[in-house]
């Protein structure tokens, strides 16, 4: 029996449009967004389908309609196959979507607590004032020395695969050490278009609120063991998986350990469930040798049932 694992993406994946192919093969799609709507409010599906680009890539937007879209993949997944992962994980934002996937929390629990996640770091850092860049081309510890030699907050905080690996922190700070990545050697360094500087210590503020809305939810034991982007572990208490989430906000996304460990574990093969593929990609570049695929639309979806 194929050892295989599924990974969800963070935010960045998403588009207008997204799953509109899937929705209308698999009803499961349409009535987990509407389950999703029901506990935030408002109509996320229409949101997802018809825009506007600047509200569905609003933060408090795109945390939720991002995990409802994996799960209403894993749901369309699991109405074909009885689904046995050994392990999930997500990248940041995706990792409540593996935890929701594992039984950790409900669905409507999880678009809230995303939701309030998303507001929770517009807040920390008002809009302007935070930036995030890749660094494309250099060995981690270069990049990690020359951010600690850094005047003001910037910081290594994604480590997504072998020589891409992207730093946050303050505007002012991150615009001054772009140029001296490029004299180190760097083939690129991209400025990326986000609002919210993730993982860095500008994040505290956040993390410590998230803490406490964490303090007042009861989480179950996963189902399927998820390993977490801060350390790389299960967790299975729930006071860890709270611990691991709160740290997640501050502390960088190990992506590179992540699928490391999952080989090392006899995994085989990685799903990547979400719309896009900006994880296959990256475990490309990490491991070419594991078998790789991403399940985005109908079609992907039938090729993927046929694997497992």
């Amino acid at each position: 029996m194929m050892s295989y694992a599924f990974v969800f993406p963070g935010q960045g994946s998403q588009s207008v449009g997204m799953l509109a192919d899937m929705a209308e093969q698999h009803a499961v799609v349409k009535s987990t967004f509407d389950e999703a709507s029901e506990a935030l409010g408002y109509d996320l599906w229409s949101v997802v389908q018809n825009g506007p680009e600047e509200k569905l890539n609003q933060t408090d937007v795109t945390q939720p309609a991002m995990l409802t879209s994996g799960i209403a993949i894993w749901r369309a997944m699991a109405e074909q196959k009885t689904l046995a992962p050994a392990y999930l994980a997500g990248h940041s934002l995706g990792e409540y979507t593996a935890l929701a996937a594992a039984g950790v929390m409900n669905l409507a629990q999880g678009v809230e607590l995303v939701a309030e996640r998303g507001r929770l770091m517009q807040s920390a850092v008002p809009a302007g004032e935070g930036a995030m860049a890749a660094v494309l081309g250099l060995e981690d510890q270069q990049i990690v020395d020359i951010c600690a030699a850094a005047d003001g907050v910037v910081e290594a905080v994604n480590f997504n695969s072998p020589g891409q690996v992207v730093i946050a922190g303050a505007k002012t700070a991150v615009d001054a050490i772009l140029p001296v990545f490029e004299e180190a050697g760097a083939k690129r360094v991209v400025p990326l278009a986000v609002s919210v500087p993730s993982h860095c210590s500008l994040m505290k503020p956040a993390a410590d609120a998230l803490a406490e809305k964490l303090n007042g939810m009861a989480l179950n034991t996963p189902t399927i063991p998820v390993l977490h982007n801060v350390n790389v572990e299960t967790a299975a208490s729930e006071t860890e998986i709270k611990q691991a989430l709160v740290e997640q906000l501050y502390r960088p996304v190990q992506w590179v350990k992540t699928v490391e460990k999952m080989k090392s574990l006899g995994v085989e093969r990685l799903y990547e469930l979400g719309p896009g593929k900006v994880l296959m990609g990256l475990n490309r570049r990490i491991d070419r040798k594991m078998g790789m695929q991403a399940v985005y639309d109908s079609a992907t979806l039938t090729a993927s049932l046929e694997t497992l």
